[in-house]
């Protein structure tokens, strides 16, 4: 992300906005401009329209792909090589959602949202404008987005089946599920979130999805590792496609309220899901499907399919937990596991625990030992990003927060803004948390925990999108590190395992019977070198991680790019919380659909 970037402030723009200004006006005049340039496939004259340090961000509606492009060279590339490929039509503009925003008082600009069409899709968009020192508004962001394939509609709405079903609907249901009639276009490993939601949307538009999760009961990894946890992203913000939380659902879903929701979505959205199953092999295709994949059920038993996709849905690492190489562990005579193998704080009554990792995981398993009477310690080896979800969501999901506008929209102006302008955002909003959380932060630090605004002071958004972690989002472990109802070392690094503990590199020792590592996941691709041939293994992209647009690698998306050998073409990644899987799942959906159906274009590269 480049460090010239700045936000258009009044004062850069050396301009100003008057009170009377005619957002429908400007915006309307802009709009009709912009929509002659693209249909005419004139560059320049869409170039015009834009600032220099514009942003416009695309997903599947212009280039098949998820892109970034920054500044009006670069924007102009992208548009010469695009828009001849494309017939591009009814332009529409949303007048009811035009609108002056004022983010902060030295920004102004007039976001607006519309609608068009492509060859082949169904597309909408945002633009923002702002004030130049002439008296003239242009573009500062520009995002584009793939609704819908024409010809494909969901089959829901109007659309759903209207055929009467008299005491059949059971077997029905049963023979679907075993793949009795037809067998799956798709196959789903992981049924999480992530995997049911793509699910759904693969049922909506008409592809036979077969869902394998491992454990016994859907929603089983929140009930075993999160059982006494609660989400940190608020009920407006965490819901799933088609079926929204009621309106009586808490603010903070526990964990054990989402497993069994997601135990019934995949019941109400009747989809295909087999659980205690277990895919063994994702090997190259023999009868003219792009891959065999053969699953083992708990009897045993196997049944091989041929499929054109596998959607890897198993999450961040895959549950493969990373513990540091720490000199000393075999002479350790307490038990070591990692984060994702705890369970319940109460398995470790009696004992002392030593958590050795200081963000999300560590909070919540220390705040659960605390709760549970059992001795703890946390030991922090790096500044962690601490903000309470009080005063920072807020702030950070005033748009998803109680009131906003509805999800879909709410969806598409968060993803209107790319990571390099969020970032510009975020510096401003982490100061206003982070002096908000004062009081918090101070004690934090009067007991010895190391704080850190995050990347370049932009709090924890970059670290999400970078390492899916170095932060915590407060919902109460900070105040019991206050209080030293949690004990904290922080005061140097480990330098080995003794047969009691740890020896640290200052001489000092900690006695911990059992020692979790809260210390993050492996790499993403492990789930994926796993089941697929060794010699394709160095063909996956990385997972998880932004790339120099900004983008997210490769989830929501094949992960080996749309190779020119195809070998990795039709194994895609699906992740991230559930309001990411609630929108990019209709992306990845879209790909799939029309891959199958013929009409998937060349990526944009």
């Amino acid at each position: 992300m480049a460090n010239q970037l700045a936000l258009p402030t009044l004062d850069n723009l050396r301009s100003s906005v008057t009170p009377d200004v005619n957002v429908q006006a400007v915006a309307s005049q802009w709009f009709s401009a912009f929509t002659e340039a693209m249909q005419s496939k004139n560059t320049a004259a869409v170039i015009d329209l834009l600032v220099d340090d514009v942003f416009w961000r695309d997903m599947l509606a212009l280039t098949w792909d998820f892109h970034t492009f920054q500044s009006t060279p670069s924007v102009k590339t992208f548009l010469a090589d695009q828009l001849p490929l494309f017939t591009l039509s009814s332009f529409k503009l949303r007048k009811d959602l035009v609108e002056l925003q004022r983010p902060y008082p030295d920004i102004a600009w007039i976001q607006a949202f519309f609608d068009f069409e492509t060859t082949v899709g169904i597309a909408s968009g945002v633009f923002r404008l702002v004030p130049l020192a002439d008296g003239s508004w242009k573009a500062h962001t520009v995002f584009t987005n793939l609704e819908d394939l024409k010809g494909f509609p969901e089959q829901n709405g109007p659309r759903r089946d209207h055929q009467p079903n008299h005491g059949k609907w059971a077997v029905k249901r049963a023979r679907e599920i075993e793949c009795v009639d037809e067998e799956p276009s798709v196959i789903v490993i992981g049924g999480g979130q992530s995997g049911l939601d793509v699910a759904a949307r693969l049922k909506m538009l008409g592809m036979k999805t077969l869902v394998v999760e491992k454990n016994e009961r859907i929603g089983d990894n929140w009930r075993k590792r999160y059982a006494a946890l609660c989400l940190h992203d608020p009920v407006w913000y965490d819901h799933m496609p088609y079926l929204p939380f009621p309106a009586s659902w808490p603010v903070y879903t526990p964990a054990l309220k989402l497993a069994d929701w997601l135990e019934s979505y995949a019941h109400s959205m009747e989809l295909d899901v087999w659980t205690s199953a277990t895919v063994m092999s994702v090997i190259p295709g023999t009868k003219g499907k792009k891959w065999t994949v053969t699953i083992q059920r708990a009897d045993r038993k196997e049944r091989t399919f041929e499929v054109n996709h596998v959607v890897f849905a198993l999450g961040f690492g895959s549950g493969m937990g990373r513990i540091p190489d720490i000199p000393g562990q075999d002479d350790f005579k307490g038990q070591i596991l990692h984060s994702s193998k705890h369970n319940l704080a109460t398995d470790h009554a009696g004992k002392k625990v030593v958590v050795v990792g200081a963000c999300t995981s560590a909070h919540d398993i220390c705040a659960d030992y605390v709760e549970n009477g059992v001795d703890v310690t946390m030991v922090q080896r790096s500044p962690s990003y601490i903000m309470s979800t009080k005063e920072g969501m807020p702030r950070l999901m005033a748009i998803f927060w109680e009131g906003g506008p509805p999800t879909n929209i709410a969806d598409r102006v968060n993803a209107s803004y790319p990571n390099s302008l969020l970032k510009l955002i975020h510096q401003r909003v982490t100061k206003d948390i982070a002096d908000a959380d004062k009081c918090l932060l101070d004690g934090l630090r009067t007991r010895g925990f190391k704080t850190t605004l995050g990347d370049d002071d932009s709090g924890f958004l970059l670290m999400a999108w970078n390492k899916a972690g170095g932060y915590y989002l407060d919902v109460g472990a900070s105040q019991m590190i206050i209080d030293g109802k949690i004990k904290l070392k922080s005061d140097g690094p480990i330098s080995r395992f003794t047969q009691t503990g740890f020896l640290f590199e200052d001489g000092s020792t900690l006695d911990a019977d059992v020692v979790v590592f809260a210390t993050g996941y492996a790499d993403a691709r492990h789930s994926y070198r796993a089941l697929l041939p060794e010699r394709l293994h160095d063909k996956l992209y990385p997972i998880w991680g932004l790339d120099k647009e900004g983008e997210l690698n490769s989830v929501w998306r094949e992960v080996g790019g749309r190779s020119k050998d195809g070998e990795l073409n039709g194994i895609w990644c699906m992740m991230g919380n559930l309001a990411l899987c609630r929108f990019h799942s209709k992306h990845l959906a879209l790909q799939i659909k029309s891959y199958e159906e013929g009409i998937f274009g060349t990526r944009y590269q």
